[in-house]
């Protein structure tokens, strides 16, 4: 245990609140997705899911770290102010703390990710991002990325993703176990963080095209993208053999993460942000969305 730190092993003991049988989520967004806090909460019990940590954590120290800062630019108020103040935005709407932010040369790939300890995460956008998405759609990027900062994501979302690049030399016998352990987490965790991201930008539209530009990866397609026709891809999806195919995913299909999106977009937690009334109980979204996303 000494080699990382498990912020959330503090959290494992927090008692039910009883007035709407959500889990109580101090340190964690209030928006967060119940299943992801319930699978978070057992990784640390599973001996493979610590084998893959530490041996993700000693990586990222020896090696990773470095490559990253030397292919990246480094976000702040002389370099890129425009995009650090949207960071800057981000981190003031969840109450964190400033995070570190570089820009990596990719133009091909509309991507970004959170890497790094509890202690020390860096987020990593691709340039392609910058240069297709306008400010809103970045903004519900950042604070997608913010989220794997506020909720405690940062080890073992690079676990996850050094394990899926086979970088990390671990015992063989805790490959499988762990990468479909962390796989079933983070595909939780990233409806959480997508909830993050559009409490950062309050734009269900632009959260919708952000999701909507990464799934197709064309600008010149996107204009021609109708979401309903994409959306009935779902019922195509739960079909077939070839969808166990996901339980070695680290992310849910896209159509799920825009069913789950417009789901806690319907959310009375969400109107209350904006101004609104009305809408469904968090915890009666959360129920559906576990639905959604469940691989069997």
């Amino acid at each position: 245990m000494s080699a990382y730190d498990f912020d959330f092993l503090e959290y494992i003991n927090r008692k039910k609140a009883p007035e709407s049988g959500r889990e109580e989520k101090t340190g964690f967004g209030e928006y967060a997705f119940a299943g992801d806090l319930r699978v978070l909460r057992r990784l640390d019990r599973a001996r493979p899911v610590r084998i893959v940590v530490e041996a993700s954590v000693r990586f990222w120290k020896a090696i990773q770290k470095s490559e990253l800062l030397g292919r990246s630019v480094k976000v702040n108020r002389r370099q890129f102010p425009k995009l650090h103040n949207l960071v800057v935005e981000c981190a003031r709407e969840l109450d964190i703390a400033l995070p570190t932010v570089y820009v990596a040369k990719n133009l091909a790939s509309l991507n970004a990710g959170t890497y790094g300890t509890d202690d020390e995460a860096f987020i990593v956008i691709n340039s392609a991002l910058v240069d297709r998405f306008d400010d809103d759609e970045l903004k519900f990027v950042i604070g997608h990325e913010c989220g794997h900062i506020q909720n405690n994501h940062v080890v073992y979302r690079t676990a996850a993703e050094f394990l899926a690049q086979g970088v990390i030399s671990i015992v063989k016998w805790a490959a499988i176990p762990a990468r479909v352990a962390l796989n079933s987490w983070s595909r939780r965790g990233e409806v959480t963080c997508d909830r993050a991201g559009l409490v950062c930008c309050r734009d269900e539209d632009a959260a919708l095209r952000a999701m909507m530009k990464v799934a197709l990866g064309s600008q010149k397609l996107f204009e021609e993208l109708d979401l309903e026709e994409y959306l009935d891809q779902l019922d195509d999806l739960e079909e077939g053999v070839g969808r166990f195919q996901e339980y070695f995913a680290s992310h849910p299909y896209m159509p799920k993460r825009i069913r789950a999106m417009k789901l806690f977009i319907e959310s009375s937690y969400y109107r209350e942000l904006i101004g609104e009334s009305g809408g469904r109980p968090l915890d009666e979204v959360d129920r559906e969305v576990e639905k959604i996303i469940q691989v069997m």
